[in-house]
């Protein structure tokens, strides 16, 4: 009730983007706007699409359903629906829900007066999912190189991808990514510990301060970053993973053909060694 009590400052008419106040309005705690009414239509369309292409397939296993992408001869045009065309509507719709979040946290941030750095963090997810199934097929000339619906499907999407070109792995991009992932998780496992031991110290103990906590990673670490500092850390971690896994497959094909393993071997002619 507190927190409901509070909004209320904020619930008022304006810092829509598009529609105005046709849509500006809540429905209990959550914002509807025009983006709002778009995720909603976009996310139920592309839902019942995936449905509907289950019911045409061979089996209702879930783990077996997959929505494929056109074949390499359709290039990048349109498929007929059972073909591939499927595929390419539900994307404009997961696209289009995607995106449309992303303008409806802008609308929320600016109601809330605050700046835009959860409607650019979650952009970012947003441009992982564009680069797997927008960007890198219309580089790669064909829709068909983008990934399957599907959870075994999808599985067996990333696999082949990865043996494509012989050893994924040693993707200098994909290093990057996947070092930042483990960062993010260390950094803010850290910080979760951090909290719960400044919570909870047994019976009857008091909570402490944020100076505990400096002065602990102090002890420890040699040094502290603060309370905003780790949150802007793992911020810029966590942004970085997704920015380079984007990286890592938009260079994958496009850009480079061979195997990563091979790439390595310009190592070898450094002036350096000679």
């Amino acid at each position: 009730m507190a927190m409901l009590s509070f909004e209320k400052r904020y619930r008022v008419r304006g810092g829509t983007l598009i529609g105005g106040d046709l849509f500006d309005f809540w429905v209990g705690p959550f914002f509807v706007g025009f983006f709002g009414v778009t995720t909603i239509f976009f996310s139920v369309l592309g839902t019942a699409l995936i449905v509907y292409g289950a019911s045409q397939g061979p089996t209702w296993n879930i783990w077996q359903i997959s929505i494929d992408p056109p074949d390499v001869k359709y290039g990048l045009g349109f498929a007929p629906m059972m073909e591939g065309g499927l595929w390419q509507v539900i994307t404009i719709c997961a696209t289009g829900a995607f995106v449309s979040w992303a303008l409806r946290q802008v609308e929320i941030s600016r109601k809330l007066g605050m700046n835009y750095h959860v409607p650019i963090a979650y952009s970012f997810a947003v441009l992982a999912y564009v680069t797997l199934n927008v960007f890198r097929p219309i580089l790669m000339g064909a829709w068909s190189n983008g990934f399957n619906y599907g959870i075994f499907s999808h599985l067996n999407w990333v696999s082949n991808v990865g043996y494509s070109y012989l050893n994924f792995h040693y993707n200098p991009a994909h290093m990057i990514a996947v070092s930042f992932f483990f960062a993010t998780t260390y950094a803010l496992s850290l910080h979760g510990a951090a909290i719960l031991g400044a919570v909870n110290n047994g019976k009857n103990g008091s909570v402490k301060t944020t100076e505990h906590e400096n002065a602990f990673f102090r002890d420890i670490l040699g040094y502290s970053i603060g309370t905003l500092g780790i949150h802007r850390l793992g911020l810029f971690l966590a942004l970085s993973a997704g920015f380079w896994s984007a990286v890592c497959i938009i260079i994958s094909g496009p850009f480079f053909e061979g195997s990563w393993p091979e790439w390595w071997n310009f190592w070898q002619n450094l002036p350096v060694w000679r």
